[in-house]
C-alpha cells in the first residue's frame, strides 16, 4: 500500500512539473520588436523602431559591421510610437514622427495618452543629423516627406501641407487648398510636390511648384484620384482612379465588382488618359491587401502594380504608353510588403510559398525583375522572413526574420551567398524563454460547408491523458497566423500568449478561417460573411470541434479568445454555441452588425434593405444573448480607434438588464493595440487568468 501510495505521489509530481509554468507573461511579452524597418539610400545603413518594453527607439545598423547603435533616448513606457521614418536622399538625416495611433482606422494622427499624463501628447515630427546627431524636434504635424535636395520636409498639420527647412527654422504652412491633403509626393528634381485633396464626393490630384502662384489639377474630373507617382524624367504622374460620389441603390447582400483604372497624366497640361481599367470581375475588384494597390513607377517607363485578378495577389507590370500588362508573379501564393529596388529594376516582396509544403502558413523573402519577369526566391526553410528592403549596394537585403523560439529581428543577407546575419540579438532580454516554446505544429481541418480551414496548433508534450483547450480566433480579419512569431506586433502579442497557454496545459489551435488572407481571392472574400451573414462563423464552430475531436483533449472543457474581429467571432461563438465553448474572452469586439445599415435619406433604397438589416441583425452576437450561457470576459479600451468602446458598453448593458453574469477590464485612455506595455501585460494575463479560473489546467 506504501509502495503504491508513493507511485502515485511521484506521478503527481511528475505530471505538475511538467505542466508548470517556467516563465511569466511579462518574460514571454518582453521581446523587442522591430518597426519601421528601411535603408539608407546612399550608405550601407538600415535603420528601425524597437520597442523595449514599451519603450520605443531608433536603432541604426552600419555597414560594414552592422551593430546596432542607439539614435534616441526616450525612456518611459508612455504609448508614444514611432513612425513614418526615412533617411534623407544623401543619407545624412533620419526623420520619423513620434505619437499618434498610426493602426488606427480613425484619429490616427491626433496624440494619444494611455500614460494618463495631465497634458495630451500631441504628434509630432523629429530629425537626426547622422551619423551622431541628437533628435530635435521640427514641430507637430505627420505624413513628412524629405525633398529630393535634402533643403526641405514637408508634412501635414490640420490638413493642410506645411514645409520646414531640414536644417533649421520654424515650420510655414505652404500653401491651402479646400478639403483635406495627403499623399505627398516630390517630384524628383524637387521643384515640385503632387498631394491629394481629399474632397469628400471626390478627390484631385493636386501640383504645387516652388515659386509658382497657383495650385494645378491634374485630369479633375468627378471620381476619386489617388496614389500619384512620378515619372523619373518628373514629367508625368501615375495614379489611381476610383469611382467617385454615391450610385444607385443595388441589393446590399450582393457581391459585385469594385472598379478602379490607372491614369497617366501630362504634367505640364494636366491632361491624362486611362491607361489600364481592371478586369470586370469580383478577382478584379481593388486589392485590400498590404499596400492596396502598391502603385511603383519604375525603370525603363513601366509601371508595377498589384492585382488579383487571377485569383491571388499578384504583380503585374505596363510600359507608361502603350501595350498590354505582364504578370510577374504567378503562383498560388500572395505577395506583400512590396518594395521597388534603389535602381527601380526589380521588385522585392514577401510571400507564403516556398520548398515546403507548410510554406502556406510562412512568410519568405522574393525579388522579381521588372524587365523579364525572372522570379526566384531567396529565403527558404522554417522560418519567417518579411518586410524586406534592398541596400544601396543592390546586392545586400535587409528584412525581419523569426522562427517559432526566436521572435522577429532585424536581417542581413548577402544575395551571393545567401548568409543571413541577424542584427540586435543582444536586445533580447535575458531571461526571455525561447527554450520553453513549442513548436506549432500546422492543421488542416474541413469547414461544414467544405471549406478547407487551417491553423496551428500549440501543444507541450506530456500531461495528463485529457486536457483542456482553447480556441484562438484573430482578428482583422484580413490576416492569417503564421507557423511562428509573427511580422505584425498585436499578433506577435498573440503568438506570447498561445505559447504561454501552452505553457500552462492548453492544448491551443489558432485558426485562419475564412477572409483572411494566404488561400487566394475565394478564401479572402468569400460570400455571406460579416454582416451578410457570418458564414465565417462556419470555420471557428468548426475548429471548436476539431478540438473537441483530439484524443488529448476534454472536450468538456474548450474555451475561446480574440481580439477586435476575433473578439466579434468570441462573443458570436459564446451567444451560439455555449455547449461547446465552456468560456470566453471578448477583447474589444463588435456586437451589433445592424447599425451599419442605417435608413437612407430620400426615397430610393435598396431593394433588399429591409432583409438585409435582418441579416446583419441575425449576423450579430446581439441576437444570441437568450442562449448565451458561457462565462466571458469584456475587455476594451476607451480610446480604442478601430472599433468603437460603445460595442462593448453596449453589450454590457445588455447583460446587466438581463441579470447575465460577466466579468470585465476596461483599460482607460489605451487603443485597440495595448500602446503602453504594462497595459499590454494586464490584458495577457487577466486573458490567461480568466481562462485558466474557469477550464482548470
Amino acid at each position: 500500500m506504501t509502495r503504491l501510495l508513493l507511485v502515485c505521489f511521484l506521478s503527481l509530481v511528475i505530471s505538475r512539473s511538467v505542466h508548470a509554468q517556467s516563465f511569466t507573461m511579462e518574460q514571454i511579452s518582453s521581446y523587442p520588436f522591430p518597426t519601421e524597418l528601411i535603408a539608407s539610400p546612399t550608405n550601407q545603413a538600415v535603420a528601425w523602431a524597437a520597442n523595449e518594453k514599451g519603450i520605443r527607439n531608433i536603432y541604426l545598423a552600419q555597414g560594414p559591421d552592422f551593430s546596432a547603435k542607439r539614435l534616441t533616448a526616450f525612456g518611459n513606457d508612455d504609448g508614444q510610437e514611432i513612425s513614418s521614418m526615412q533617411f534623407s536622399p544623401d543619407g545624412k538625416w533620419l526623420v520619423f514622427v513620434r505619437g499618434g495611433e498610426h493602426g488606427s482606422n480613425w484619429d490616427y494622427n491626433i496624440g494619444i495618452n494611455p500614460s494618463q499624463e495631465l497634458m495630451m501628447p500631441k504628434v509630432q515630427i523629429w530629425k537626426i543629423s547622422l551619423p551622431a546627431g541628437k533628435p530635435e524636434l521640427v514641430g507637430e504635424g505627420d505624413e513628412p516627406v524629405i525633398s529630393p535636395d535634402n533643403q526641405t520636409i514637408t508634412f501635414i498639420k490640420n490638413r493642410q501641407v506645411w514645409s520646414a527647412a531640414l536644417a533649421g527654422g520654424s515650420p510655414q504652412q505652404l500653401f491651402e487648398v479646400k478639403g483635406s491633403a495627403h499623399s505627398l509626393q516630390w517630384s524628383p528634381d524637387g521643384k515640385s510636390l503632387a498631394f491629394v485633396a481629399n474632397r469628400t464626393t471626390h478627390s484631385l490630384i493636386g501640383v504645387f511648384t516652388q515659386g509658382g502662384s497657383q495650385i494645378k489639377w491634374i485630369s479633375p474630373s468627378f471620381s476619386r484620384d489617388v496614389s500619384p507617382r512620378w515619372s523619373p524624367e518628373g514629367d508625368r504622374l501615375a495614379f489611381v482612379r476610383l469611382p467617385g460620389g454615391k450610385g444607385e441603390e443595388l441589393p446590399l447582400l450582393v457581391q459585385r465588382h469594385s472598379p478602379w483604372e490607372i491614369w497617366v497624366a501630362d504634367v505640364p497640361s494636366g491632361v491624362g488618359r486611362k491607361r489600364w481599367k481592371s478586369p470586370e470581375t469580383l478577382r478584379g475588384s481593388v486589392p485590400t491587401t498590404h499596400g492596396g494597390f502598391n502603385l511603383h513607377w519604375a525603370a525603363d517607363n513601366k509601371i508595377v502594380y498589384l492585382s488579383y485578378e487571377d485569383g491571388w495577389p499578384n504583380l503585374y507590370a505596363m510600359d507608361a504608353e502603350v501595350g498590354p500588362s505582364r504578370q510577374l508573379t504567378k503562383g498560388n501564393f500572395m505577395v506583400e510588403h512590396i518594395q521597388l529596388s534603389p535602381d527601380g529594376k526589380s521588385l522585392v516582396f514577401s510571400a507564403n510559398t516556398g520548398n515546403l509544403a507548410e510554406d502556406i502558413d510562412r512568410r519568405h523573402i522574393g525579388m522579381v525583375s521588372i524587365l523579364d519577369g525572372s522570379m526566384s526566391m531567396v529565403t527558404a526553410g522554417e522560418g519567417i522572413e518579411a518586410i524586406p528592403v534592398v541596400l544601396s549596394d543592390l546586392g545586400t537585403l535587409a528584412y525581419l526574420s523569426a522562427d517559432h523560439q526566436r521572435p522577429l529581428m532585424p536581417t542581413l543577407l548577402d544575395l551571393k551567398t545567401r548568409t543571413p546575419k541577424l542584427i540586435g540579438k543582444e536586445l533580447l532580454p535575458g531571461d526571455f524563454p525561447s527554450a520553453f516554446l513549442v513548436k506549432p505544429k500546422q492543421v488542416v481541418f474541413t469547414s461544414s460547408d467544405g471549406m478547407k480551414i487551417h491553423g496551428q496548433l500549440f501543444e507541450k508534450e506530456g500531461g495528463p491523458a485529457k486536457k483542456p483547450a482553447v480556441l484562438f480566433v484573430h482578428g482583422g480579419p484580413q490576416r492569417q497566423m503564421l507557423l511562428g512569431w509573427h511580422y505584425g506586433d498585436y499578433y506577435s502579442n498573440t503568438y506570447a500568449i498561445n505559447q504561454y497557454l501552452a505553457e500552462m496545459g492548453f492544448v491551443v489551435l489558432a485558426v485562419n478561417f475564412r477572409l483572411g488572407i494566404g488561400y487566394g481571392y475565394e478564401f479572402h472574400k468569400a460570400p455571406r460573411t460579416y454582416w451578410q451573414g457570418a458564414e465565417e462563423y462556419l470555420d471557428v464552430k468548426a475548429a471548436g470541434e476539431y478540438l473537441a475531436g483530439l484524443a488529448q483533449v476534454d472536450s468538456a472543457r474548450i474555451g475561446i479568445y480574440g481580439g477586435s474581429y476575433g473578439g466579434y467571432l468570441t462573443a458570436l461563438a459564446l451567444g451560439k454555441d455555449s455547449d461547446l465553448f465552456k468560456v470566453g474572452v471578448d477583447i474589444h469586439g463588435v456586437h451589433n452588425l445592424s447599425t451599419r445599415l442605417e435608413m437612407p435619406e430620400g426615397y430610393e433604397k435598396a431593394p433588399d434593405f429591409e432583409k438585409a438589416v435582418r441579416t446583419a441583425w441575425f449576423s450579430s452576437p446581439l441576437a444570441y444573448l437568450d442562449t448565451w450561457k458561457s462565462p466571458v470576459l469584456f475587455i476594451h479600451g476607451d480610446d480604442d480607434r478601430n472599433v468603437q468602446v460603445s460595442q462593448t458598453t453596449d453589450l454590457v448593458r445588455r447583460f446587466e438588464e438581463k441579470k447575465m453574469p460577466f466579468e470585465y477590464l476596461m483599460i482607460p485612455d489605451d487603443s485597440h493595440h495595448w500602446m503602453k506595455f504594462t497595459n499590454l501585460v494586464l490584458v495577457n494575463q487577466a486573458t490567461v487568468d480568466f481562462l485558466k479560473k474557469h477550464l482548470k489546467p
